[in-house]
């Protein structure tokens, strides 16, 4: 591979606002694709996935490159010399490469290979907290599967086409799908694309959604007619999964803290011609008191330390700290107790998370069934996915079906 100058500079400026600014990784992405209108598919794949590949590896590439935080952009560039080292590439003759020591990157990495923490590239407190919650060996592998780069996975929408419709479709355009039998809505791509320039991304015949986040609204057990509210519904992904299998009959109520994400949730369910669906912005108490004990399903999709989404966001090894998993637990608990009381008798809500961690999950539902609001609940079952095992994001769900 022969590096070109004006790419590599976008990725070191995009390292910069990600490492030092404290900018998310896919807004970084997404502005760094725009810089240059004149680039081929090939050089947008390299700037996005080497800023990603730098990012999900920063541990071990600042600790073999010897620099320490905040970088400067000298730093960066020894970073990234370290990268391409590692991945056989030939450095060019620039100035920022000049005594590299090539040989000396190979031997620290083969050093460092040993140890966890710089191995899987995490932080400390990340690695004990893992450990003591899932155990060495589960743990380890878990970061193994957390630390290769995600699938892209399609959700076929229901109201518009069938699996095998679009299948077809994306067949004619030259991108390859395959499925599997314990996601009924998911097609796979063989190799990644950029699946939002299509046009039948704009007509609405799919979105982007993991396949485990595609388990959540089957576990809630929809039925058409039925009233179903989506608690923390946020831009959306499974409301819209819910209305498709609701078949666009009866009412749907997201909900969320942010009017700026249900505003986005408008927008994506006008294009997935979803019509079933009311907005409402969480801003008192007042919001979920009237629908108290009113809706039949109600989907939690509490928020969560997303540590079983790390391949998606690997900046989020970084940015998350040890208080933040500690205030999260308190926000799990609390959304359950308020959130609960909008089931009805005989209705059932789901809690599902995006994290692998037990102290978020399970551990959240069983205390929950000893508070005074769960005990008017009973527990039915529950799927914990963990990405080295289904080779997805790791996820969490657990059914409950309120007393009559």
């Amino acid at each position: 591979m022969r590096l070109h100058r004006n790419l590599v500079f976008t990725v070191i400026d995009s390292l910069l606002a990600i490492f030092n600014e404290g900018e998310y990784a896919d807004k970084v992405v997404a502005r760094a694709l725009k810089k240059d209108k004149r680039w081929g598919s090939n050089d947008r794949k390299f700037v996005a996935e080497t800023i990603y590949e730098i990012v999900r590896w920063k541990r071990l590439y600042a600790e073999i490159a010897e620099v320490k935080e905040p970088y400067d952009r000298d730093n960066i560039w020894r970073i990234f010399a370290v990268w391409a080292v590692l991945r056989g590439i030939t450095l060019p003759d620039w100035k920022y490469f000049e005594n590299t020591p090539s040989r000396k990157i190979k031997g620290r990495f083969d050093e460092l290979s040993k140890i966890r923490k710089f191995k899987e590239s995490i932080p400390d407190w990340m690695d004990e907290l893992g450990v003591k919650e899932l155990g060495e060996t589960k743990w380890s592998k878990e970061l193994d599967a957390q630390n290769k780069q995600a699938e892209v996975i399609l959700r076929v929408n229901t109201l518009k086409t069938t699996k095998e419709k679009l299948k077809a479709i994306l067949m004619d355009l030259n991108i390859e799908t395959y499925t599997s039998k314990e996601y009924p809505d998911a097609l796979i791509l063989k190799e990644r694309a950029n699946v939002f320039m299509t046009d039948i991304f704009k007509e609405g015949y799919f979105e982007v959604q993991d396949a485990s986040s595609q388990l959540v609204a089957y576990f809630l057990d929809v039925a058409p007619g039925m009233r179903v509210v989506d608690t923390c519904a946020g831009a959306g992904g499974k409301t819209l999964h819910l209305a498709s299998l609701m078949e666009n009959k009866g009412q749907l109520i997201a909900m969320d803290i942010y009017e700026s994400k249900l505003k986005q949730l408008k927008l994506r369910a006008k294009r997935n011609g979803v019509h079933n669906v009311e907005f409402r912005v969480i801003d008192s108490t007042k919001v979920i008191k009237k629908l108290h004990e009113k809706a039949d399903r109600v989907l939690i999709d509490a928020p969560c330390s997303g540590l079983g989404v790390l391949k998606r966001n690997p900046d989020s090894k970084w940015k998350l700290q040890p208080e933040f998993i500690d205030n999260i637990k308190q926000v799990q608990a609390e959304v359950l107790q308020n959130y609960s009381k909008i089931v009805k008798p005989g209705g059932k809500m789901v809690y599902a998370t995006c994290s692998v961690l037990p102290s978020e999950n399970e551990k959240q539902v069983q205390h929950f069934l000893t508070t005074e609001a769960g005990k008017d609940f009973s527990f039915v079952k529950d799927k914990k996915v963990l990405a080295h095992e289904s080779g997805f994001d790791g996820f969490y769900m657990a059914l409950l079906e309120r007393k009559k």
